[in-house]
């Protein structure tokens, strides 16, 4: 990530100002904002099947998902991210009007190679501070494969990753399960990592 240059310090109420009013989206981190990207076909068809499937298994619950348009709130207003999506199970405390969530119970990153770094790393930090957020997912775009990153009773954070079309999804955290087939419906990808290759086998000592 590269912040847009400026030499002012940027308070998060003036950030939620300027974002308000900006034709592309931007990240804020301490004070600086982050230009946000395009994404690809791959990205976007999952990210669609991913909040149609949450929509319709969440219907009728107090549960609700967002788009990459809902911003997430982190540390007290310290930094803002765009997660692809997020779920909220907290009607009573959401506000109608807000332009960020606060208490996401679920949020769902869709990995590309610019991003994948600091999805899996400094992002998933700043995350694990949300005392509400008890699940974090990894999508892949470029093979079959998805991370849950799950919060245990100790706060220690067990990922459990789900490999292959064929896979289902557990959302423990929503009581819910989606088949990687939904995930990646209209997507072809090859059933493994193509930059991974297995080492041969060796023979027994």
């Amino acid at each position: 990530m590269v912040a847009l240059t400026s030499d002012q310090y940027l308070s998060p109420e003036k950030y939620l100002e300027f974002e308000k009013h900006s034709e592309i989206k931007h990240e804020y981190i301490d004070g600086e904002i982050y230009a946000m990207a395009g994404a690809s076909n791959v990205h976007n068809k999952i990210n669609t099947n991913l909040l149609v499937a949450l929509s319709l298994k969440l219907r009728g619950s107090s549960c609700q998902p967002y788009s990459s348009d809902m911003k997430v709130r982190v540390q007290g207003g310290r930094r803002f991210f765009y997660p692809d999506l997020l779920v909220s199970c907290n009607p009573e405390i959401d506000d109608l009007t807000a332009y960020a969530m606060d208490h996401p119970r679920l949020i769902i990153e869709i990995l590309s190679e610019s991003t994948e770094g600091f999805d899996r790393g400094d992002k998933f930090k700043f995350y694990r501070t949300i005392s509400s957020l008890q699940e974090y997912i990894l999508v892949s775009t470029t093979h079959y494969s998805v991370d849950c990153f799950r919060r245990s009773e100790g706060k220690l954070w067990i990922l459990e990753s789900y490999q292959g079309r064929d896979a289902i999804l557990k959302l423990q955290s929503l009581d819910l399960e989606i088949p990687l087939a939904e995930i990646y419906a209209t997507v072809n990808l090859p059933e493994t990592d193509p930059e991974f290759t297995p080492e041969p086998d060796l023979p027994d000592a």
